[in-house]
């Protein structure tokens, strides 16, 4: 299971002072990630740079 701490997408919001995910979802995609919650997120990406420099190694 992906950990939204480690994802892209994963944003800090100065305002808030909260984390959301920014993902741009229909509303179709919205209900599907909404229902599969506690399964992997399919729109996942890691966001560790460091990871990415690895692979491309």
């Amino acid at each position: 299971m992906h950990s939204c701490e480690y994802c892209a997408y994963f944003i800090y919001d100065e305002d808030s002072e909260s984390y959301y995910c920014d993902i741009d979802l229909d509303e179709d995609d919205y209900y599907n990630f909404i229902k599969s919650s506690g399964r992997n997120c399919p729109y996942f990406r890691n966001g560790d740079e460091y990871g990415v420099v690895k692979h491309q190694m």
